[in-house]
């Protein structure tokens, strides 16, 4: 049987130390920085200065550096190279025998609004009342005590784009998170951030909607509520475009009573957003023609798809996709699942890559989302026994820099670059081994993954659990 994943690496060689010996909390700023700290061992509350020295830096840019180093300041990377770090500042983590990549990013996830345990009346991801709901926002559904999110930073992913599922033709508005624990959904959207909006082709809405409850009932059905929900938008947007100037010059005459603001519409506000380039496109699309006929959409009401999601079919037209610059959020080998996923092949991602494309490896699952990086390298891996020569480089960007492009945050997160956020795994061994497991995970600098000490749960949804683990053993 041929290997799809990589074997494992071998075993890191960093002696232990005894956890007794570890510096107090306060102390951490007091710690000699050539006082070099074996990964294991690494302080559970690190954040603000340290360097990470002799491990292999992946930055997703085409450099990789074995050894490298890495420096973080103030929550950002603040110098890296390759050999010896010049000039370690804060606390210096050992990472020999182990790997740094970028956090890793999904750009299709349900987490939060179709959270744990699966509960029917906390399935808050689709707004099921039209075919057209954009005046949703998947930000409002999110549950930030999902347990799921922890579990998704043990797998090294450290933002998501959340969305709405893809019963509708328009679902609302995705938002783009930072997997951290908060108390509001608000406060997890990674700053900066555009938001997106979930469209969907296919067979889902002409199901969810054809089945006695009026249109769309057909593809072609399809089509038209889409191009009449932006035919809409365009003659709501002149609105505001008139008002604007009628108002800009009352206020420069001052003459006649102030003119009367068109009714507010939070449906086709969003609409408006897509057409002025401020809100980002993600569509669910698994065939070829389906995409086709999207792209035909973007173009009449002049608006740019960002990414086509699940496109098992993007080999097909992966030429002008790539022309486009339309980016393919989907899977490893998922298919046949449905009938417009039965002509899914597993060299889907590599030939977008040979094409010139962007592609992305997505989940779609609260499980995926763990193993990102083991998807990737399936991808990789089938890629090279279709003679297509994917390097790990590549792979890497189809979990870090491509869906970061794709989520317009690329100049935040997404490569190891001076400036940006520090979004880091430590991986045990090569990312794309079957093996690999995150050991350190930084979101932002802070250290919110430790694979020897996990510590609390954040969801209070477990905190019961882990006070009855914490009895054990006890009378």
């Amino acid at each position: 049987m041929t290997l799809l994943l990589f074997l494992a690496c071998p075993k890191p060689t960093t002696p232990m130390v005894d956890l007794d010996d570890l510096p107090a909390a306060e102390s951490l700023s007091s710690i000699d920085a050539r006082a070099h700290i074996p990964v294991e061992d690494a302080p559970a509350d690190i954040s603000g200065t340290f360097t990470l020295i002799g491990g292999t830096v992946m930055t997703a840019t085409g450099e990789v550096w074995a050894p490298g180093w890495l420096t973080v300041e103030d929550g950002r990377i603040a110098a890296l190279g390759e050999g010896d770090a010049p000039n370690p500042v804060g606390s210096v983590i050992d990472v020999t025998g182990r790997t740094v990549t970028p956090g890793l990013i999904d750009t299709h996830s349900h987490m939060g609004v179709y959270a744990s345990p699966g509960a029917k009346a906390h399935g808050d991801g689709n707004e099921v009342s039209a075919p057209v709901t954009a005046g949703v926002w998947a930000e409002h559904s999110v549950w930030p005590q999902d347990p799921n999110f922890q579990r998704a930073v043990a797998g090294g992913t450290t933002t998501v784009q959340i969305i709405p599922g893809s019963a509708n033709l328009i679902g609302g508005r995705g938002v783009t998170m930072h997997l951290v624990p908060t108390r509001g959904s608000r406060s997890m959207r990674l700053e900066g951030a555009p938001d997106g909006l979930k469209m969907a082709c296919g067979e889902n809405p002409k199901r969810v909607y054809g089945e006695g409850k009026g249109a769309p009932s057909t593809r072609m059905g399809n089509v038209r509520g889409h191009r009449a929900a932006y035919a809409e938008a365009t003659e709501y947007r002149a609105q505001w475009e008139a008002y604007t100037e009628k108002h800009a010059r009352w206020e420069a005459s001052g003459d006649g009573d102030e003119p009367d603001a068109p009714k507010r519409d939070l449906k086709l506000e969003t609409l408006v957003g897509v057409l002025e380039g401020e809100i980002l496109v993600h569509v669910h699309c698994y065939r070829a023609d389906d995409m086709l006929s999207m792209l035909q959409i973007a173009e009449e009401f002049d608006f740019e798809v960002r990414s086509f999601h699940h496109a098992v079919e993007a080999y097909k037209i992966a030429d002008v996709l790539a022309e486009n610059q339309v980016s393919v959020s989907t899977w490893a080998d998922w298919w046949g699942f449905k009938m417009e996923a039965y002509d899914g092949i597993p060299t889907n991602l590599a030939m977008n890559e040979a094409a010139g494309g962007r592609p992305i490896v997505h989940s779609d699952s609260a499980i995926d989302v763990q193993r990102l990086n083991q998807e990737a390298a399936k991808g990789m891996r089938h890629g090279w026994e279709a003679g297509i020569e994917i390097t790990e480089d590549q792979a890497l960007r189809w979990i870090t820099a491509n869906p970061a492009w794709a989520l317009g945050i690329d100049e935040q997160v997404g490569s190891l670059e001076t400036g940006k956020r520090a979004d880091l795994v430590v991986w045990n061994s090569s990312p794309f081994s079957v093996y690999a497991q995150a050991d350190l995970v930084f979101i932002d600098g802070v250290l919110r993954h430790d694979r020897d000490r996990p510590g609390e749960a954040w969801s209070d949804f477990e905190v019961g659990q882990d006070i009855e683990l914490s009895r054990e053993g006890v009378e």
